[in-house]
């Protein structure tokens, strides 16, 4: 369980090396209440993984939140409606999301909102390339992630200057994207989603979300170290809606520091989601920044390490706030 602020305990814990310290924690089981135990009590291998610091990601220290920034270059896109399609419009919005204060940037070419038509590979290239191409032409030195489940496309963007492989499918969907993805020694992010995106929202059933989302992600995780992707490398994602309820997409944001067991750096990318939306009452997607940013801050209480936002002035803004407030003068 995080614990963030007031007399610490002697028996807290850094949560992953970061900014969120524990006193306490929860062991969930299926079919009952998760045990609660004193992290003195628990069991050490336990505490250890979860208090252990993580890896240097793209060449950045995991001991602060990043801000990982979204670029949308598709005609379609829930959160923008398209308006960075063209490579040049796209170009110049990472540029200004570098100068706000992102960390790393994320170009996709295909749309993943729920009912969306798969993109061919080539398209998807045509889209992506340019932009990466155009960012590393112009100087932008920023870690660049590309959103893609097809091997293809994430191969292309590596030779155009990409250095994240972020897949929805968790390197599943293309069954050459694992061997690609270890023998580029580039790191990868693993999402959870439940089905694809053409019927994700088509009354999606768990038996219990957090377990069922972290018994999937342990097993990905498994899978990428046995073909050769060190846990160092990988970041995992819950996949806040894809495939959830509002009340699935709130249990794990809740529950996000269960992730913490896997050993990974946790990525939480819930920005203007329709769950957001829903709970605040506001249907326009661009409108949603003040309960993305809620949000976000939770899950930095919960210990993520990168947040994946649209709106970066603002919640580079909030994040400094947060810290500031979180902070003891250690560190």
């Amino acid at each position: 369980m995080p614990w963030l602020g007031g007399p610490r305990p002697a028996r807290a814990r850094r949560l992953a090396g970061g900014p969120v310290w524990f006193a306490d924690l929860a062991l969930h089981r299926r079919g009952a209440a998760p045990v609660l135990l004193r992290a003195d009590e628990a069991p050490v291998e336990v505490v250890e993984r979860l208090s252990a610091p993580r890896a240097d990601l793209l060449g950045l220290s995991l001991d602060r939140p990043r801000l990982m920034a979204v670029v949308n270059v598709t005609p379609d896109s829930f959160s923008d409606g398209g308006r960075h399609f063209a490579a040049a419009d796209a170009v110049a919005r990472a540029k200004a999301m570098v100068a706000a204060g992102a960390d790393i940037l994320d170009i996709g070419g295909e749309s993943t909102r729920p009912g969306a038509a798969p993109v061919p590979a080539e398209a998807e290239i045509a889209r992506v390339v340019p932009v990466i191409a155009g960012l590393r032409a112009e100087g932008v030195t920023a870690p660049i992630s590309i959103d893609t489940r097809k091997a293809a496309v994430a191969a292309a963007a590596f030779e155009a200057g990409a250095d994240l492989f972020n897949d929805v499918s968790a390197l599943e969907h293309d069954p050459e994207s694992l061997r690609l993805a270890a023998a580029s020694g580039r790191p990868v992010c693993l999402m959870h989603a439940q089905g694809d995106p053409r019927t994700m929202q088509d009354a999606p059933r768990y038996d219990d979300v957090l377990l069922d989302v972290c018994d999937y992600l342990a097993g990905r995780v498994a899978a990428a170290e046995a073909a050769g992707i060190p846990r160092a490398r990988i970041l995992v994602d819950p996949g806040i809606g894809f495939g959830k309820t509002v009340e699935h997409n709130l249990a794990l944001v809740r529950g996000l520091a269960a992730l913490h067991g896997l050993g990974c750096a946790v990525l939480l990318g819930a920005s203007r989601k329709r769950f957001i939306g829903t709970v605040a009452g506001v249907a326009e997607a661009p409108a949603r920044g003040p309960g993305s940013i809620a949000v976000a801050l939770e899950g930095l209480r919960q210990g993520a390490q990168v947040v994946r936002v649209h709106d970066v002035a603002e919640t580079r803004q909030a994040v400094a706030l947060w810290l500031a407030l979180a902070g003891d003068g250690e560190g």
